[in-house]
């Protein structure tokens, strides 16, 4: 049987329901301070930012900041949710390449630590909305070809997030003639999901270009090992590359920041799901309870991901299977080829490494509702996000008189 932070998968499925998302919490906090520490070490003057788009819950947010780590968010969304969460506005930064007007006002209402500004016309909400000096950093196309998926490319020379050199100075410029913009640095960003060490360290070098800054936030991006085959670079290898680059093109004095999102929370994260049937047509057809309504990763990256026979772990794996989800798309594919044990009705499946953008991206394809999430450790299982209900599912449409929403 396959334990997790001491709790063993089928007593989880039993009294939390299936699909389930369960993290293992000393795992999240030893990520975490692996960031802080680390970066601390190599350059004192340092700040992490959890990117919170990779797992927006309050349970995140709180540990986050229990562990030193600051709060990136990108909506007005994920800047309520850490606010209710408890997170001290002062530590928060707004990130966003078309935020609106309502959202800015909820940011200077909350007094969030620093706004990213992404383009011109930004700016001139800023202008119309400022009433109070407010902290920015701008976004800088660092004309970088990641060496991932295109669908996660951030910082190409045609990428949506950001300004290339020339305008970027001339909005640095702008900013600094109005009173109220206090004009701190730049972030760039490059992408996620990157193995190539060398790629996240010359965003550095690419930051530094812009000019003399105090703050230089290099973004996030670094990649995880999430299949058996797979090599990824540890978190002590990035932090070296980019502290590296640092020492050679950036002031002494000023501040480095970095924002990991899935390399923080991605493999703590494990999400158990039962089968629901067994076939044999085409292909070995294991299908679960659960598909792409609540990993759309598997349709927008197509990462690999390992599965394992929860409940029959010393079972000998001989069969070779495709692990399906229940959603009408036949890119619906947990995995393909898979070795696992004879699969029954009822058994457990645990999808590995799934704790990043998979609550984040859950949706209600056929109807589907979005898992509860529980944390793991020492034995114990706390819920920290309930399962979507039916009743909430209906209750956001209007209904035909005669229909009522009850």
């Amino acid at each position: 049987m396959l334990h997790l932070g001491g709790c063993s998968a089928q007593d989880l499925i039993a009294d939390f329901g299936s699909p389930l998302h369960v993290y293992d919490e000393a795992g999240l906090r030893a990520q975490a301070q692996r960031f802080v520490q680390g970066l601390r070490q190599r350059w004192p003057n340092s700040e992490v930012l959890f990117a919170s788009k990779s797992f927006p819950v309050p349970a995140m947010y709180r540990l986050a900041q229990e562990e030193g780590v600051s709060i990136d968010v990108a909506g007005a969304g994920e800047l309520l949710l850490a606010i209710r969460a408890g997170c001290d506005p002062s530590r928060i930064y707004f990130h966003g390449n078309a935020k609106t007007d309502e959202e800015l006002e909820l940011a200077l209402e909350h007094r969030v630590s620093t706004i990213i500004v992404d383009n011109f016309d930004e700016i001139s909400r800023l202008e119309r909305l400022l009433t109070r000096p407010q902290q920015v950093l701008i976004r800088l196309i660092p004309d970088i070809d990641a060496d991932t998926d295109a669908a996660i490319q951030t910082g190409g020379s045609t990428s949506k997030f950001g300004l290339p050199y020339d305008q970027a100075l001339r909005a640095v410029a702008r900013m600094e003639a109005h009173p109220m913009f206090d004009v701190v640095g730049v972030h760039v960003h490059i992408g996620s999901q990157i193995f190539n060490t060398a790629q996240l360290a010359e965003a550095v070098r690419k930051a530094a270009a812009l000019g003399s800054f105090p703050i230089y936030n290099v973004g996030g991006g670094l990649g995880v090992k999430y299949a058996l085959g797979q090599s990824a670079p540890g978190v002590e290898e990035y932090l070296d590359a980019i502290t590296d680059e640092a020492r050679q093109h950036l002031p002494a004095d000023a501040k480095l920041i970095i924002e990991p999102g899935r390399s923080l929370v991605a493999r703590s994260g494990v999400t158990l799901y039962q089968v629901v049937s067994v076939k044999h047509t085409g292909r070995h057809f294991v299908a679960i309870d659960g598909g792409l309504a609540d990993q759309l990763d598997i349709s927008v990256a197509g990462e690999p991901h390992e599965v394992i026979a929860a409940n029959r772990m010393n079972d000998l794996a001989a069969d070779v299977v495709d692990v399906v989800g229940r959603q009408c798309e036949s890119g619906d594919v947990f995995a393909r080829d898979a070795r696992l044990p004879g699969m029954q009705i009822g058994d457990v499946v645990a999808y590995t490494g799934s704790g990043a953008y998979s609550y984040t991206t859950s949706n209600n394809y056929n109807g589907a509702l979005r898992p509860a999430i529980v944390f793991v450790g020492a034995g114990h299982a706390r819920l920290v996000t309930r399962r979507e209900t039916f009743d909430e599912l209906l209750a956001l449409h209007l209904y035909e008189e005669g229909h009522p929403n009850e």
